[in-house]
């Protein structure tokens, strides 16, 4: 997992509430056996005509959106199921960080796995930025998760609130192995401690049970 710093980029507007993870990712796409590819499925009813043929009322298929590497939507994002795939599907189409209003618990707990930085703003916030992005051809956001700082490409700065556990796991690029193999030697050390299970020092207690 590649360690999350400063990003900078075109930003889209997904300008949507509950957007669920069969609208991220449709269940017809999960057959991969790795999270490899699901980039080119990602909205792929909402992209697509029964055709095949890009919608061009679909937000994300506007030239002025073309690479964009921040998503903003409104609240409940990432609701519905829990695959995994979800996560994978937007980051493998090339979005490093998405802003929203709120975000489904299970869908965090995915994307903080494999990278994908989810930032929250209040509803009013998550409004006006949109309003500045569909403002101006080319928006830009910097998303700078030492500083815990959006700005935009226009002078708009908010500061945003993440939790240190999860903030420190994207800034080291660690997944969830990789913070497990950082306390190595407290395991070890922990694990020779208590070779012995039967040997350890239970605490005393008095004649009702209570510790000392």
């Amino acid at each position: 997992m590649e360690p999350f710093s400063t990003f900078t980029s075109v930003a889209a507007c997904l300008e949507r509430s509950n957007v669920d993870t069969d609208m991220i990712i449709p269940k017809q796409f999960l057959k991969r056996i790795d999270r490899h590819g699901y980039g080119d499925h990602l909205f792929y009813d909402l992209r697509y005509t029964e055709d095949g043929v890009a919608d061009p009322s679909f937000e994300l298929n506007a030239p002025r959106y073309n690479g964009a590497g921040v998503l903003v939507s409104l609240d409940n994002f990432g609701c519905g199921s829990s695959r995994e795939a979800a996560a994978w599907a937007i980051q493998d189409y090339g979005i490093k960080a998405v802003v929203a209003a709120g975000f489904a618990d299970i869908f965090s707990g995915n994307s903080l796995k494999v990278g994908l930085l989810l930032v929250e703003l209040p509803l009013p916030e998550t409004l006006e930025l949109m309003r500045r992005i569909r403002g101006q051809d080319g928006y830009s956001i910097t998303v700078d998760l030492e500083r815990k700082l959006l700005t935009g490409s226009d002078g708009w700065r908010r500061e945003f609130d993440i939790d240190p556990f999860k903030r420190e796991k994207l800034l080291k690029g660690q997944d969830d192995i990789d913070a497990t193999l950082a306390l190595e030697d407290k395991i070890a050390s922990y694990e020779l401690a208590h070779s012995n299970p039967w040997q350890a020092v239970l605490p005393e207690r008095d004649p009702e049970g209570k510790d000392f």
